[in-house]
C-alpha cells in the first residue's frame, strides 16, 4: 500500500452504499497495521480484491469504475463488503476465490485478515447443480427416513492390508453401522490398492447386507489427480458402489467442478472430507470461516461433509460449528441441502449429546471409538446403535447398559464424554 493511495482505498467506503440482490457479499475481520485505520484497510481489501491497485493507473478508464467493491458496512474490526456480479464468471469457483480471497490476505500492510462468512446472489447460485442426492437423497438410498446416520472410519488409517481392511468394515457394519469410510491419507499404497480394496470391501458390504437386511454404504477414497479421480470413480461405480469421498481442499476446487458435472452420469453420493482445512480455518482473527467452505462444497455440489463436533477433540466452538451446519441445510435457492457429518475423537457414550445438538439430521462418524472399544470392531458398532436407540427413546445411557453389555463396555471405558 502507497501512502498517495490513502484516499483512493478510502473512496472504496460508502457506508450510504445499499447492497443490489446481484450483489456477491463477503463479510471480513480485519486487523489494520500501525499505519493504517480500520477504514482505510477496508478500503484496501476491497480495492485490491476488485479493481484497485497499490498506486495510480494511466490504463484505467472511467467504466472501470462500475466494477469497484464496496464496503459498505464497519462494525469495530468487521466489515462488509459487496462485490458487483461482473467481477465474476459465476460457474467458475476458481475465479471468485482468486478474487474475494487471493492476494488481499498477503498484504504486508493489513496485520490480520479472515473471511468469515459469504452470501452468493442468486445469479451465481444458478451456475451451480448442489449435491446430487444431499440429505433426501441419501435417506431414501439408506432407508432411514429420519434417524441420524452410524457411521465409522477404518482404522489404522493406514497401514491395514486389504483383505483386513474389508474385514474391518464388515464388522462394522454387521455391528449396526450404515456407512464404513476410508481415512482422508489412503489411497493406492502399495500394501493396501485402490482396485482390490474397492472389490473386497464391497463384497464386505453384501455380505453384511444379506445378514443385517438393512443397506450399508462404503465409501471409497478417490482422491488423486482429477483424471484419475475420475477414473476411480467410474471403477466404483463398475463394481457396485454407490459412494465415494473425496478430500476436497487438497483436490480443489475446479476438481470438485470437474467431478461433480461427471457425476450426472455416475451417480455417485459424494463424501467431503475436509483434511487441511484448519491450516486456514482455524486462527480467528485471520484466514477463513469454516462457514464459508461449507457454502461453497454444498454449491459446488458435494452431498455429505464434516463439520466439526462440539464435542471429542476438534477445536471449534459450538456456535461455529451449529454456523458449518446451517450453511448446508439453509434456504439456498433450489439446492439440496448437503448432510452434515460429526467427526472426530468420538465414541458411543458421546451419542446423547450429539443427538441433542445436532437433531436427526446428523452422520455420526466413529473412528477409535468403535474400533478402540475392547470388546472389538463388531461390538463398538453394536454399542453404537443402542446408544442412539436409547437417546432417540429418550433412556438414559446407564439404564439402557444394563440390558447391553457392549454399550456398558463403552461407558465403562470411556464413559460420556
Amino acid at each position: 500500500m502507497h501512502q498517495n493511495s490513502i484516499m483512493r482505498y478510502a473512496d472504496y467506503v460508502d457506508l450510504r452504499y445499499t447492497p443490489k440482490p446481484s450483489d456477491l457479499i463477503c463479510d471480513f475481520y480485519v486487523e489494520p497495521g500501525p499505519k493504517f485505520t480500520v477504514k482505510t484497510a477496508a478500503g484496501g481489501v476491497a480495492a485490491e480484491s476488485s479493481i484497485g491497485t497499490w498506486t495510480e493507473l494511466t490504463t484505467s478508464q472511467k467504466y472501470v469504475e462500475k466494477l469497484g467493491a464496496k464496503v459498505f458496512s464497519i462494525r469495530g474490526n468487521n466489515i462488509r463488503i459487496a462485490y458487483p456480479i461482473g467481477l465474476f464468471e459465476a460457474g467458475n469457483m476458481p475465479n471468485i476465490l482468486s478474487s474475494i480471497a487471493g492476494n488481499v490476505f498477503g498484504l504486508k500492510d493489513l496485520a490480520n485478515l479472515r473471511l468469515n462468512d459469504i452470501h452468493f446472489p442468486k445469479q451465481i447460485v444458478r451456475a451451480y447443480k448442489g449435491p446430487k442426492f444431499g440429505i433426501p437423497g441419501i435417506r431414501k438410498l439408506l432407508r432411514v427416513p429420519k434417524r441420524p446416520l452410524v457411521g465409522t472410519i477404518v482404522k489404522p488409517k493406514l497401514g491395514l492390508r486389504t483383505v483386513d481392511h474389508a474385514h474391518v468394515a464388515y464388522n462394522a457394519w454387521a455391528g449396526g453401522c450404515d456407512i464404513v469410510k476410508d481415512d482422508e491419507n489412503l489411497s493406492n499404497q502399495s500394501f493396501n490398492r485402490f482396485k482390490q480394496r474397492v472389490v473386497q470391501t464391497l463384497r464386505a458390504r453384501d455380505r453384511a447386507e444379506a445378514e443385517t437386511g438393512e443397506r450399508k454404504v462404503y465409501m471409497a477414497n478417490i482422491t488423486a489427480e482429477t483424471n484419475e479421480m475420475l477414473r476411480r470413480a467410474r471403477f466404483v461405480k463398475s463394481q457396485g458402489g454407490e459412494y465415494a469421498m473425496v478430500d476436497i481442499i487438497t483436490c480443489g476446487w475446479s476438481a470438485m467442478q470437474t467431478l461433480r458435472e461427471a457425476n450426472e452420469d455416475l451417480r455417485l453420493v459424494l463424501h467431503a472430507h475436509r483434511a487441511m482445512h484448519a491450516a486456514f480455518t482455524k486462527n480467528p482473527r485471520h484466514g477463513i470461516n469454516m462457514r464459508v467452505i461449507s457454502r461453497i462444497t454444498r454449491l459446488v455440489g458435494l452431498d455429505q461433509l464434516h463439520i466439526g463436533t462440539v464435542v471429542g477433540k476438534m477445536f471449534e466452538s459450538k456456535e461455529e460449528v451449529l454456523a458449518n451446519r446451517d450453511a448446508l441445510v439453509e434456504r439456498m435457492g433450489e439446492l439440496k441441502p448437503t448432510f452434515p457429518v460429526a467427526s472426530g475423537g468420538l465414541h458411543p457414550g458421546m451419542i446423547p449429546q450429539l443427538v441433542k445438538i445436532f437433531g436427526n439430521d446428523i452422520i455420526l462418524q466413529f473412528g477409535g471409538g468403535i474400533h478402540g472399544l475392547k470388546l472389538g470392531t463388531h461390538a463398538g458398532a453394536m454399542a453404537a446403535r443402542q446408544a442412539l436407540d436409547a437417546a432417540l427413546s429418550g433412556i438414559q445411557l446407564k439404564e439402557y447398559a444394563r440390558k447391553h453389555k457392549e454399550l456398558a463396555a463403552v461407558l465403562s471405558q470411556w464413559g460420556t464424554k
